[in-house]
């Protein structure tokens, strides 16, 4: 082997030690919940502070909230507000479960005119509610609240923060790729793209199946039927468009396998859903 040749050489060894080393980083890090009853406890990479995303959130909200104020969307429908507020302020106690602290953010619940099939949590608890998904899915309570749990708990294991880590660890690696190896144009791309789909596409999935779990416990716990987020998703699939993107391709489940594991994991909290109706009876 000449000179030249050992150069490339160790410029790729170090540069792929340097990325193993970043992508293990991945199992380095502490949940951001507690398991709860569904047993959510996988630990999670967290390089972006959580203080960064909160207020970056806050402004983000602010801004949505002001653009649908500017258009005459935002809060038209007041019986419909009071109804998505009043589940909130049912679920929100129910986040002490998975997080200590998550009772007392700075929550936030608007609802904005809209057709989209849409609902979200920013970080720190900033919920929107499109008045298309309430409306075209015809939602009952329950499904109003298996879809608020969802979004509630995307916040709570602060899913956005995860997403934005592994956005700047696959940045970093790419630089050092660049810089250790020389990669540039088409590699660099492919390189990326690898990445992604090791990092960020089953992360997204992962946070869905997450999300799905932890949500129908919110709503058990609030004193919504879990088994409303089976519906919902039933709902879903019946408008769903044909030649939906393949799972393995999707950064969501397939709705026939997120509505298996909703019935297993509904049933799993069943037994919390009847706690809550027997307390509310006896208020």
């Amino acid at each position: 082997m000449n000179l030249c040749d050992k150069k490339s050489y160790f410029k790729a060894l170090i540069g792929g030690i340097l990325l193993t080393t970043l992508i293990g980083l991945t199992a380095c890090s502490t949940p951001t919940t507690q398991k709860g009853t569904v047993g959510i406890e996988r630990e999670q990479l967290l390089l972006v502070s959580e203080a960064e995303m909160v207020n970056g959130g806050k402004l983000a909200y602010a801004s949505v909230l002001k653009e649908a104020a500017k258009a005459n969307t935002l809060n038209t429908n007041s019986v419909l507000v009071q109804r998505v507020r009043r589940i909130a302020n049912h679920l929100i106690p129910q986040t002490a479960v998975f997080r200590k602290d998550a009772p007392s953010w700075d929550w936030e619940v608007n609802v904005i005119q809209s057709d989209q099939l849409n609902a979200w949590c920013m970080p720190g608890g900033k919920i929107a509610f499109y008045t298309g998904i309430i409306e075209q899915l015809k939602l009952t309570d329950a499904e109003i609240a298996a879809i608020m749990g969802h979004e509630m708990s995307h916040a709570l294991r602060e899913h956005g923060r995860e997403r934005a880590s592994q956005q700047t660890l696959t940045q970093v690696g790419l630089s050092a790729l660049s810089i250790f190896t020389g990669v540039q144009g088409p590699a660099l791309d492919a390189a990326a793209m690898a990445l992604q789909v090791t990092l960020t596409l089953p992360n997204s999935r992962t946070h869905e199946v997450e999300a799905d779990r932890m949500g129908v416990e919110l709503a058990a716990r609030g004193g919504y039927n879990p088994y409303a987020a089976i519906s919902v998703w039933q709902k879903m699939d019946k408008i769903a468009k044909d030649g939906s993107t393949p799972e393995l391709l999707s950064t969501h489940p397939s709705h026939s396998s997120r509505i298996k594991d909703l019935n297993k994991y509904a049933k799993r909290v069943e037994p919390l859903f009847q706690a809550a109706l027997k307390t509310s009876n006896q208020r």
